[in-house]
């Protein structure tokens, strides 16, 4: 029978303490999944220490290797390593409610915005998206394209997207990215990593992977057979959730290939959602709440609720399924490689983004371009933060609004 991996040695934490250590961390962590990982390691790994800082960085290259909300999953596994499955789902819950409150909230309020100055905050969001998504490609692609080869793989995955302009043309962009990764990736150098020890066996494992694939699998085919708009909604964002590599910012294209152009979201809502989302802290994947209330065959709470377990379901169970296979995993010698092609895609995918829609949903003028512009240069160069760049666009595009 499969035995499980050893402990950690580290000592068990109540769930109240796991809980209220991640409701702060949940209603302070702006900036993004890159920034909420050094939160996350001052607040646990060296005020509170609840796990090393090799085994945190070990932690972080797993949940770096796996499709899903990066930081998130990193939350719920230390939420695991201190209290178990309980303390995995309270972490959870406190890191992902406030901001999906605040963006279901947001999702009401958004209808008051009708006069000529709302109209203004609600485009001076939109910018914000341009700024905030050439931020991240920008970035992303520093990191993840650094020489010819990979760049060369990003470029494919544009003319994929471009060319097939669908949720599967994004799928065979990063399928293509991975095996391009195998064939072209193969002397790139693997970073070395300890032993994750966690209380789940090999068994445990395999049934939460099982559920993944079947969930994946069944939920087009449930479509099918029983065909409700709740269900439709759960299977959109499952999909978008078990596809997402890379981080929150690439669900971008993902959600707008199944909820704007099947007519669930307007653009212009799926965009100003989007920039209120960089403006409060906590995962972006909870923008999938603010989709979920504002959708056009259901909303409300029924629909934001949906949405949220439905994006997030796919990462954690295949990091609760992969997390017993891990460290044999990731010695085997195609690991590297793939990933580095499949991240290579996902930098075209989001490229291809920021011109689809983002771009041309929201530069309309020259001065919306100045605009944006200065919210790429206050994020890349300046060092501002995320919530600092998003008061500013949208009170200098007001007031542009006022004046004109």
């Amino acid at each position: 029978m499969p035995q499980a991996n050893t402990p950690t040695t580290h000592p068990r934490g109540s769930a109240l303490e796991v809980f209220l250590a991640f409701l702060k961390l949940g209603l302070t962590s702006f900036g993004g999944p890159v920034a909420h990982l050094g939160y996350f390691r001052e607040e646990l790994i060296k005020r509170r220490q609840w796990l090393s800082e090799q085994g945190y960085a070990d932690l972080i290259a797993l949940c770096q290797f796996l499709p899903g909300p990066a930081s998130s999953q990193v939350g719920f596994a230390l939420g695991m390593i201190r209290g178990g499955f309980i303390g995995a789902l309270l972490a959870w819950v406190a890191f992902t409610l406030p901001s999906a409150a605040l963006l279901f909230g947001f999702a009401y309020l958004a209808d008051a915005f009708g006069g000529p100055l709302g109209q203004s905050a609600i485009d001076g969001l939109k910018l914000v998206a341009v700024a905030v998504v050439a931020h991240a490609v920008w970035g992303m692609a520093r990191n993840l394209c650094p020489d010819r080869t990979r760049a060369l793989i990003a470029l494919g995955g544009i003319a994929a997207v471009v060319f097939i302009p669908t949720a599967l043309g994004q799928i065979g962009a990063i399928t293509l990215g991975a095996l391009a990764g195998l064939v072209w990736c193969r002397s790139l150098q693997r970073p070395e990593a300890g032993p994750i020890a966690l209380p789940l066996s090999r068994r445990a494992g395999s049934v939460f992977l099982m559920a993944f694939f079947a969930l994946l699998g069944g939920l087009p085919l449930a479509v099918v057979l029983w065909p409700t708009h709740a269900l439709e909604l759960f299977e959109a964002f499952y999909r978008s959730g078990a596809l997402v590599f890379g981080g929150g910012h690439v669900v971008l294209p993902l959600l707008e290939s199944r909820v704007v152009d099947t007519g669930w979201v307007s653009a212009d809502a799926f965009l100003s959602g989007y920039g209120a989302a960089q403006a409060i802290p906590g995962p972006l994947f909870t923008f999938s709440a603010y989709l979920g209330a504002v959708d056009a065959n259901l909303g409300g709470l029924l629909g934001a609720s949906i949405a949220l377990l439905g994006i997030f379901l796919p990462g954690m169970l295949l990091l609760l399924g992969v997390l017993p296979f891990w460290d044999q995993l990731r010695q085997k010698r195609f690991a590297f490689p793939l990933m580095a092609g499949a991240n290579a895609a996902v930098v075209g995918i989001l490229a291809a983004a920021l011109y689809q829609p983002v771009w041309t949903s929201a530069v309309l003028t020259p001065s919306d371009f100045l605009i944006a512009a200065a919210g790429f240069v206050l994020l890349s160069v300046w060092k501002l933060s995320p919530l600092k760049v998003v008061v500013g666009i949208v009170v200098a595009n007001t007031l542009l609004g006022l004046a004109s």
